[in-house]
């Protein structure tokens, strides 16, 4: 538990920073699913694009590493790149 008035304030800033973080990773996941959900490259492309939107905007606001962005963009191009 906090003890001090700048440890309850970085408390709270930390339970906000950690439900945005949450809702963006999870926004990925989503993205994601709808990928792969897809059946053909038509529906594909826009769901690829917005899954690499997401991706990129939480690689600049530090949510998720620059590297685990780059690997999950490349397994879903791979993905519709075998789509027919």
């Amino acid at each position: 538990m906090p003890n001090n008035e700048s440890q309850k304030k970085r408390l709270r800033q930390s339970q906000a920073r950690r439900l945005r973080n949450r809702q963006v990773r999870s926004e990925i996941r989503t993205r994601t699913k709808h990928l792969l959900a897809t059946e053909s490259r038509e529906e594909a492309t826009p769901a690829l694009s917005e899954l690499y939107r997401a991706l990129d905007r939480a690689t600049r606001r530090n949510i998720i590493k620059a590297n685990t962005a780059a690997r999950q963009k490349a397994r879903a191009a791979r993905h519709v790149g075998r789509l027919a």
